[in-house]
């Protein structure tokens, strides 16, 4: 009986010192996760009968530590949650190994070829949030952009008289109480001047003059503000209209929410205009919510796609696969998507990978354990041998 009971402990010592030797040869692997042989007692009634291997539990909440590389495709997750990729055969898989790159078709994928899967961008740009599919990249430059929306919030010092000279004339300063001029692009990427003059008029009264390169567009607008200083007047945006030689007619939205009259000097608090130049592909930008975008030479990005993580109600069910990564199963429960940040998700780090998690000092001594394990055990079986031989002897 002493035999068999020996037997069993040399074969469970021989799976923990698998799992301690599967963990030291992946101590430099990235994302990879380490893993345990959890051992019970065997009895037959109350006949003891050894010990069995019940199996291995991988200590995947447990985070590696992260190392930066500079490389703005690398992705390490901190906290929970697993990226999300997809196999030429439409299978799915988990991984904690950030290390993506680019297909043929400009396709996120990993070292393995498989599709890294997120939010994709629609052929406007607009993120199409709940479709989960392959994220993949535009490396086309970015053309020109007319100005056609201009956010334009200030005060303007109601202390202020009415200007001693009429009418207005921009080039007397004497006609206007303030001015600010706003750079805007036309179609081609061209750049131009909006200037605008503001008059007052009279108790809470005033009056914007426009000016773009120096001529006058559109008609004055009168801006009306209550007794406590609050803009009631325009209720809208006010659109300008206008040419410029060789391109496409502006068409400007001027947007005067948040405006007010106090009794401070006149400051410009938003000047915030769109439109841009034409600009080239400069390098990519992945933010710790998962959203990926395009930066171009004209300070201007674009909307790629966003990162989705998984979770699971129970990791420990998770099947490992080769290229360290999991796949779900019955035991751990469908795959739970979401954002990076958001629940038990943790945020994206770009430029950096997760390392593996293996502490070398505690699998070392995990495996002088194991050595000392087997060697007891095979005590056993040396010295039954030998009373089994001075029984034989005795007879």
């Amino acid at each position: 009986m002493s035999f068999n009971i020996a037997l069993t402990g040399l074969n469970a010592v021989n799976e923990q010192l698998n799992a301690v030797s599967n963990n030291i040869a992946n101590s430099g692997t990235t994302g990879f996760k380490s893993s345990r042989a959890e051992f019970g007692s065997i009895y037959a009634g109350t006949q003891a009968m050894g010990v069995e291997t019940l199996g291995l539990t991988q200590s995947i909440s447990q985070g590696g530590s992260l190392v930066t590389t500079g490389r703005s495709l690398d992705l390490a997750i901190s906290g929970g949650g697993f990226f999300v990729t997809k196999a030429s055969n439409g299978d799915l898989s988990y991984t904690r190994a950030g290390v993506f790159g680019t297909d043929k078709n400009n396709n996120l994928t990993n070292a393995a070829g498989q599709l890294l899967q997120g939010y994709p961008v629609d052929q406007n740009g607009t993120l199409q949030v709940g479709n989960v599919g392959n994220l993949q990249l535009k490396n086309a430059n970015l053309p020109a952009k007319a100005t056609d929306e201009m956010s334009f919030v200030m005060n303007l010092d109601s202390n202020e008289a009415a200007p001693p000279v009429a009418p207005f004339d921009p080039a007397n300063a004497n006609t206007f109480n303030s001015t600010y001029t706003t750079k805007i692009f036309d179609s081609q990427g061209k750049e131009h001047t909006l200037t605008q003059y503001f008059v007052k008029t009279g108790a809470n009264q005033w009056q914007a003059h426009y000016y773009a390169d120096g001529g006058a567009v559109g008609t004055p607008q009168n801006l009306t503000f209550n007794t406590s200083g609050a803009l009631t007047a325009p209720a809208a945006p006010v659109n300008l209209t206008f040419p410029f030689a060789g391109v496409n007619a502006m068409n400007i939205d001027v947007d005067y929410t948040g405006t007010s009259q106090y009794g401070s000097d006149f400051v410009v608090t938003t000047n915030a205009a769109t439109g841009y130049t034409a600009g080239e592909q400069t390098g990519l930008a992945i933010e710790k919510d998962g959203m990926i975008y395009a930066t171009y030479s004209n300070g201007e990005r674009m909307l790629q796609g966003k990162v989705v993580l998984a979770t699971f109600a129970n990791l420990d069910g998770l099947k490992n696969e080769s290229g360290t990564a999991w796949s779900e199963t019955a035991d751990s429960g469908g795959a739970m998507i979401g954002s990076p940040g958001i629940g038990s998700l943790g945020t994206l780090t770009a430029g950096a990978l997760e390392s593996s998690n293996v502490d070398l000092t505690q699998q070392l001594v995990k495996l002088m354990e194991g050595q000392r394990n087997y060697q007891a055990n095979t005590k056993v079986l040396s010295t039954d041998k030998e009373l089994t031989q001075v029984l034989f002897n005795a007879i």
